[in-house]
C-alpha cells in the first residue's frame, strides 16, 4: 500500500513541467534536481539520490526559487526529502536487462511502437543512442496517407495525459524512402532492433511490403492488422477483426520472408483468441497487441472542420485493458503446449487454405498500452511479453524516460536478486484464475488509523452512496466508525481515502448469513 508520504512526493512530483533546460537546475550549480524529480515522478525514487547528492540546502532553495511553474513552485527541497533520496551505492554491477524477441538479442526490453514518434530516420537514431533497444518503425503503405489537422486530443489530469486520441493513419513518406531510411538504421546500428511495419490493401501489397522489409535488413516485420482510423475499407482494423483475413495474410507473408512476423492486434474486439489462433497456426512467430481502442473526444479544439470522428485511444486509462488481453493470450492452452490432434483440428479448421501447422514453439508477445514506468513495463512482461513498446509516454514526456525505465528496472532485479530478466517473463500468469475459481468464503476488513486521518469525510460519503452503509461519521471528532456488521470487505472507503489512512486487515471467514 502507498503510504502517505510516498502519496505526497508522488502528487509534487507528478506537478513538475519536467522542463527542457531546467532552469532549476541552472540555478542549482551542484547538482540536477530536475533530474532527480524526474526520477521521482517515473517511479525511481530510489535513483533519485545520486542527482542531488553534493546538493546543499541552500543549492536547492535557489533551484527552487528558480522554478518557473505556472502556479506555484515545486518545494524541491521538501520533495527530495520527503523522497528520501539517497546516493545509493553497490559494489554490485547492475544487472543485464539482456533479452531475445523471436531469436533477436535485444539490449533491454524497451522498444519505440510504430507511431508519431518513429517517422524519419534523425529521430530514430536520436532515441537508439539514448537507450532505446530498438524501434517498430511507423507503419509503411503504398497508398497516399493525407492526414487531418488537428489530429490529437487529450483526456487530461492537470498537465498529464490520462489518455490520449490519436488521429493519424501511416506513414506520410513514400515507401521507397522509408526503406531506405530502414536500411540505414539497421547499417549505422546493427546491435539495435530494427523492425518493419507494413500494412498492404491486398495480398500482393503485404508480400512486396515485407520483401521489401526483408532486403532493407529489417530484424523483422511487424504486420498493422489494427489502426482505428484507416479512411480506406479493408485496412487497418478491418483486417484484424476478420480471422480469415489475419490467417490469411499472416500466412502469405510468412512464406516469402525469412525474416520473424509479428502480427499487431486490434482491440476493438471482444475476443482476441480467435485473431491468435488464426495468426498462430498461420506461422506467426510472436503478436504485438495491443493497438489503440476506437473511442470518441469532443473537445471544440480537436475538431477538424467543425466535424468529429471516432478515433484511437491510448495512454495510461488503457493499460488494464491491455493487460487483460495480454493475459487471455498467454493463458491459450495452444499456443503455450505442444500440439495434439486437436490442434491439427483447429489448424485445418481455419479459413485460409493454406495455414500450416508452426514448429512446436511457444508464440511471443510484445505489450503495449499505457506503458510509463518500468513498473508498468514490468506488470506486461510479468503477464508473458518479452518486450514493450512506447508510444504516449514518449509523445508527452519525450525519450529521455528510457533513462529511468532502465534504472528502475535493473534496481527491482537487484531487490529481488534476480540475474536474468528472462525469468520474470510470464511469472505472474500462475495467479490468475477464472472468477468462479475465487475465494467467496473470507473477506478482508479495512484498518483505520485515526492518527493519519484528517476528518474530510470521503470514506464516509462513498461507504454512505456507493458501498454498503457500514461507516458512521461523527462531526464533532471528525472521525469515521466502521460497523463490523455491515463491512463486507470492498475497500471502496480505502480508494477513496486522500490521506492514505485506511489499510487492510488480516482475511477473516464470512458468517454464515454473509455467504
Amino acid at each position: 500500500m502507498m503510504n502517505q508520504h510516498q502519496l505526497h512526493i508522488n502528487e509534487e512530483a507528478t506537478r513538475c513541467l519536467l522542463c527542457e533546460d531546467a532552469p532549476c537546475t541552472k540555478a542549482c550549480g551542484k547538482g540536477d534536481p530536475a533530474r532527480a524529480i524526474r526520477a521521482i515522478r517515473f517511479n525511481n525514487a530510489k535513483n533519485a539520490g545520486k542527482w542531488v547528492a553534493e546538493c546543499t540546502d541552500a543549492d536547492l532553495e535557489r533551484a527552487e526559487q528558480a522554478c518557473i511553474h505556472y502556479d506555484q513552485p515545486i518545494r524541491i527541497r521538501e520533495l527530495l526529502k520527503a523522497a528520501e533520496c539517497e546516493a545509493v551505492t553497490t559494489d554490485k554491477p547492475a544487472p543485464s536487462l539482456a533479452i531475445t524477441f523471436c531469436g533477436i538479442p535485444c539490449e533491454n526490453p524497451f522498444f519505440l511502437a510504430s507511431s508519431a514518434i518513429c517517422t524519419n530516420y534523425d529521430m530514430v537514431a536520436r532515441a537508439l543512442e539514448m537507450g532505446w533497444a530498438g524501434v517498430f518503425y511507423k507503419t509503411i503503405c503504398k497508398q497516399d496517407i493525407h492526414e487531418v489537422s488537428p489530429r490529437f486530443d487529450a483526456v487530461k489530469e492537470g498537465t498529464t495525459f490520462a489518455g490520449f486520441r490519436n488521429m493519424e493513419q501511416l506513414s506520410e513518406n513514400p515507401y521507397e524512402v522509408d526503406f531506405e531510411i530502414l536500411r540505414r538504421l539497421k547499417q549505422n546500428y546493427p546491435t539495435k532492433v530494427i523492425v518493419a511495419s507494413i500494412m498492404g490493401e491486398f495480398e500482393e501489397d503485404w508480400i512486396s511490403l515485407a520483401k521489401m522489409a526483408e532486403d532493407a535488413g529489417c530484424d523483422a516485420v511487424e504486420l498493422n492488422f489494427s489502426c482505428p482510423q484507416m479512411r480506406l475499407a479493408g485496412m487497418g482494423s478491418d483486417v484484424g477483426q476478420d480471422t480469415e483475413l489475419v490467417a490469411y495474410y499472416t500466412s502469405y507473408v510468412k512464406h516469402h520472408v525469412n525474416i520473424p512476423v509479428i502480427p499487431k492486434m486490434t482491440p476493438n474486439i471482444t475476443n482476441m483468441n480467435r485473431p491468435l489462433l488464426a495468426s498462430y497456426f498461420a506461422g506467426a512467430d510472436a503478436i504485438s497487441a495491443i493497438n489503440t481502442i476506437k473511442s470518441v473526444t469532443m473537445s471544440p479544439e480537436a475538431k477538424v472542420s467543425d466535424k468529429w470522428t471516432v478515433s484511437g485511444y491510448s495512454g495510461r486509462a488503457v493499460k488494464p485493458i491491455a493487460l487483460r488481453f495480454i493475459l487471455e493470450m498467454a493463458q491459450n492452452p495452444i499456443v503455450n503446449r505442444q500440439h495434439n490432434k486437436e490442434d491439427v483440428n483447429i489448424a485445418q479448421s481455419l479459413p485460409a487454405s493454406n495455414t500450416r501447422l508452426p514448429k512446436n514453439e511457444n508464440i511471443e508477445f510484445s505489450g503495449i498500452g499505457g506503458i510509463e514506468t518500468w513498473r508498468d513495463a514490468l506488470e506486461f512482461m510479468q503477464l508473458g511479453c518479452r518486450n514493450v513498446q512506447v508510444c504516449t509516454a514518449v509523445m508527452e514526456y519525450g525519450y529521455r524516460i528510457i533513462d529511468d525505465l532502465i534504472s528502475g528496472m535493473q534496481t527491482y532485479m537487484q531487490e529481488r536478486s534476480i540475474e536474468h530478466l528472462e525469468d520474470i517473463v510470464g511469472e505472474m500468469v500462475p495467479s490468475f484464475v477464472q472468477a468462479s475459481e475465487l475465494d467467496r468464503d473470507t473477506k478482508i476488513m479495512p484498518a483505520f488509523d485515526h492518527k493519519k486521518c484528517i476528518g474530510c469525510g470521503r470514506c464516509y460519503i462513498s461507504c454512505r452512496d456507493g458501498g454498503h452503509q457500514a461507516l458512521t461519521f461523527d462531526a464533532e471528532s471528525r472521525q469515521p466508525h466502521l460497523i463490523g456488521t455491515k463491512c463486507v470487505g470492498c475497500h471502496l472507503c480505502r480508494l477513496v481515502c486522500p490521506a492514505s489512512a485506511i489499510g487492510v486487515a488480516k482475511r477473516i471467514e464470512k458468517r454464515e448469513n454473509e455467504s
